[in-house]
């Protein structure tokens, strides 16, 4: 398989978003464990997420920490976006390759023990709000411009209904209460 067929990685993660990404391999914690640590931070703000990957008393919260500060740096340094504003979009882990130990049991026997690894793949993006939406381009069918040529004369009219005080306007009376009523009378 060649490249050409084989989009990039940026591509298959992000496709033409703006944001960033870093990939662990080979993270020798097995992958049940660290998706435990990357669950607490799935959707967080990359810098809240720190905080509380900081302090997570699971194992693998260390190596989850250290993929999120770099992808926070790799969205500053290489893609010129502001650390802040950036929160985890995608936080995945994959298995890696299991390494296949005997341990020594009694009577000369041996088990099979298996050294799990996994892959964290974090992808950092901008938040909505902070990205300057594609400007759209003016309607050009004929439905379309009777519809604006519609609207301005439909604004004259709402503002004049807002413009009438609030005088005229009959007042509202509060709801009555319920009587309040006796254990004794309930019950009965």
């Amino acid at each position: 398989m060649s490249n050409e067929e084989r989009p990039s990685r940026r591509a298959s993660l992000l496709g033409d978003r703006p944001g960033s990404y870093a990939i662990a391999r080979q993270v020798r914690i097995s992958a049940l464990k660290v998706r435990r640590v990357v669950d607490l931070v799935r959707g967080m703000p990359a810098k809240d997420a720190l905080d509380v990957l900081r302090f997570a008393p699971q194992g693998a919260s260390e190596p989850v920490y250290k993929l999120v500060a770099s992808a926070i740096a790799n969205g500053e340094n290489n893609d010129g976006l502001n650390g802040d504003d950036l929160y985890i979009s995608k936080i995945f882990v994959d298995e890696g390759v299991s390494l296949r130990r005997v341990k020594a049991r009694a009577k000369g026997r041996g088990d099979r023990m298996t050294k799990r690894a996994s892959h964290i793949t974090v992808v950092l993006e901008p938040k909505a709000e902070t990205v300057k939406p594609k400007a759209v381009a003016a309607p050009t069918s004929a439905t379309s411009t009777k519809k604006a040529a519609a609207t301005p004369a439909a604004k004259p009219a709402t503002a004049a209904k807002a413009a009438k005080p609030a005088a005229d306007a009959p007042a509202k009376q509060p709801a009555a209460k319920k009587p309040a009523t006796k254990k004794s009378e309930k019950g009965a």
